[in-house]
């Protein structure tokens, strides 16, 4: 069996590698230099490269240089007047990473290399990609209709063209359905799991010795997936282990609460039982929403403010969820969920999730 696959030096691709490898594939990798920032994981990619050939495991692996060409391209993964986003992977800020057409530009290539092999070994070849559901939101190229599109039009414009298909067989998973594949393959192909991923690169924005920063979307993903297997990251960060998983959990829940209306458990906010002197500004936007000298402990378990900050402008919506009536309140400068106003006997209580604040001090 032939496979030809994108080789990134990331874990997605590098669990996909594993893969091929235990279901018998003959597998072929093309990884590509396109001017990123991150390109330690071409680094990466050759040091698994070679430590799958020590375990007798011989891969061929070719790198194409497609920097000169992407350079012209717009993206804070490869212009450097463009910082990369920080946060959850989901958040819309992310979307400064993509790269206009990179997976187009790729899997052309690769369609190309594909059906070259398919005709000088007269074989069947399949294009393997570690595509999968948590790049959907964010990389309108990773989904499931786009390989539709272009393998259709890959088709159409090649003789042959039957002797190469397409095969995505995360694309309904996530990191997480990644790395539980890739815990199984590693075991079967007698292969160190963390040997394996440590010699990966998911940050878009490492520091200049290649240690993670764990602060990027892509980061927060990676962490998230190793936490959920009850795993540790093998890979370097730039601080602890447990640190960057505090920081993912943070920005999982950030998220979950701003952005699909969630609440946080009550009276495990940061600011419940926050009384110094200073100023809440909005966590997804900086803007100023509330005073100390409005807080108040209501012992509800959030915070609780007796009136918001001139200009704060807090949008008011009547909210039905849950069988009750009232007042949903968002930043109207980002849209982000924070709370609820409630009017009680003694007045106005803006009843706030910590996680959505930031505070600043006088």
């Amino acid at each position: 069996m032939r496979a030809v696959m994108a080789l990134s030096g990331g874990m997605d691709s590098t669990g996909l590698l594993v893969h091929l490898l235990s279901k018998g594939y003959n597998v072929s990798c093309i990884s590509y230099e396109y001017g990123q920032k991150h390109n330690i994981e071409l680094e990466r990619a050759k040091a698994n490269i070679a430590y799958l050939a020590q375990k007798g495991y011989v891969v061929e692996h070719q790198v194409a240089d497609l920097s000169s060409a992407m350079g012209l391209f717009h993206s804070a993964l490869t212009s450097d007047d463009i910082e990369v986003p920080e946060g959850h992977y989901e958040e819309e800020q992310m979307k400064a990473t993509v790269v206009p057409n990179r997976n187009a530009i790729f899997a052309s290539i690769l369609y190309g290399y594909a059906l070259s092999v398919a005709l000088r070994e007269d074989s069947d070849v399949i294009i393997a990609l570690g595509v999968h559901s948590g790049d959907h939101a964010i990389y309108p190229d990773c989904r499931p209709e786009f390989y539709d599109a272009i393998g259709n039009a890959f088709s159409v414009g090649n003789w042959d063209s039957e002797k190469v298909s397409f095969h995505l067989p995360y694309i309904d998973g996530d990191k997480e359905t990644i790395l539980r594949d890739a815990l199984v393959s590693c075991q079967k192909l007698g292969l160190d799991f963390d040997k394996v991923f440590a010699n990966t690169n998911t940050s878009y924005n490492p520091d200049k010795d290649g240690r993670s920063s764990g602060t990027s979307g892509a980061d927060v993903e990676r962490i998230l997936a190793f936490h959920a297997i009850g795993r540790k990251d093998p890979v370097e960060y730039v601080t602890s282990w447990e640190e960057v998983l505090e920081g993912a959990l943070k920005a999982q829940l950030r998220h979950y609460v701003m952005k699909e209306n969630g609440t946080e458990r009550p009276f495990t906010g940061e600011y419940d039982k926050h009384f110094a002197e200073g100023n809440y500004y909005c966590a997804g936007c900086d803007k100023l929403l509330f005073s100390s000298q409005s807080k108040f402990d209501s012992g509800c378990g959030w915070p609780a403010f007796s009136h918001e900050a001139d200009d704060a402008n807090i949008t008011q919506l009547e909210d039905t969820s849950h069988g009750m009536r009232r007042i949903e309140v968002r930043c109207s400068q980002c849209d982000s969920h924070l709370g609820h106003l409630f009017h009680e006997h003694r007045g106005p209580r803006y009843c706030i999730n910590s996680i959505c604040l930031e505070f600043r001090g006088d």
